[in-house]
């Protein structure tokens, strides 16, 4: 009989194992950061050639993809990395004065905030989908509609008009027949999709992917600063199957609309 005095035996296999895999993760991470600070120069000198005939804005959505993909391969603080030094030579690359850290024109400074801003944004749901061991987001057309929310969350009067963009744009995202939203209730206890882009229904999982969305309103809950303003009410269309992706782009358009709704509040507090 053993007591709990009794020394834990750990076979060497398993402390090489273990061994093997804090080196393996820890090989990863440093290749990753090594990545975040190299891999956005690369893409810059790859792109600097187009720089006359391509719009700043289209350079800033490649760079983004590059930030994604470095996010996918490390961790949230290799996309950070990734996203300041993707912000940082696009000013530097595509901005006058070129080649220097100096931003001239207020639309070019719009375009690197919102540069970074989305780059930090979507290295976050890229870390999140390598932890699901999914494929990362890296869609143009998915980037520029986190693109699009997000400039409008900074140039919007009111946390209302992002909350009525994000939720016409959610209708052809997850193939709606319609959207809608309601402030501050929690009734009921309707289908959720959830962060991390799965459907929860009743008191288990709804595989979506073989039966589709349920056919019921499916509630996405908006938060700002850790504060719930509300819900989106999504109502599919029959047969209507959004892929994992298109479902993580949802929750980050609701997170943009909950921050424009928090930082709505706190504008009218202040005055």
């Amino acid at each position: 009989m053993s007591t709990q005095n009794d020394p834990v035996d750990i076979s060497p296999s398993m402390s090489a194992a273990t061994s093997a895999g804090s080196i393996r993760y820890l090989s990863r991470d440093r290749l990753a950061i090594a990545a975040a600070l190299v891999a956005p120069l690369a893409a810059a000198a790859i792109l600097l050639p187009f720089r006359a005939s391509w719009s700043n804005t289209n350079v800033a959505l490649l760079l983004v993809v590059t930030v994604v993909g470095v996010a996918a391969i490390g961790n949230r603080v290799a996309g950070g990395v990734a996203a300041v030094w993707a912000a940082a030579w696009f000013d530097f690359f595509f901005t006058l004065p070129y080649y220097r850290f100096t931003i001239r024109s207020p639309a070019d400074v719009t375009t690197a905030v919102l540069l970074l801003l989305t780059g930090l944004t979507v290295s976050q749901l890229a870390a999140r989908a390598r932890r699901l061991k999914v494929i990362a987001i890296t869609d143009a057309g998915y980037l520029a509609q986190i693109h699009e929310t997000a400039s409008l969350t900074q140039s919007a009067r009111s946390g209302e008009a992002v909350v009525d963009h994000v939720r016409d744009q959610l209708v052809g995202l997850l193939d709606l027949e319609g959207s809608r939203f309601e402030y501050g209730s929690l009734l009921g206890h309707p289908p959720r999709l959830e962060p991390d882009g799965t459907v929860l229904a009743g008191r288990g999982r709804w595989e979506v992917e073989r039966s589709g969305l349920p056919q019921q309103e499916i509630e996405l809950r908006t938060f700002g600063n850790g504060q719930y303003y509300g819900r989106f009410m999504l109502t599919p269309k029959p047969g209507s199957k959004p892929s994992l992706q298109a479902r993580l782009v949802a929750v980050t358009l609701a997170d943009q609309a909950g921050r424009a709704l928090s930082a709505g509040q706190a504008a009218r507090s202040e005055r």
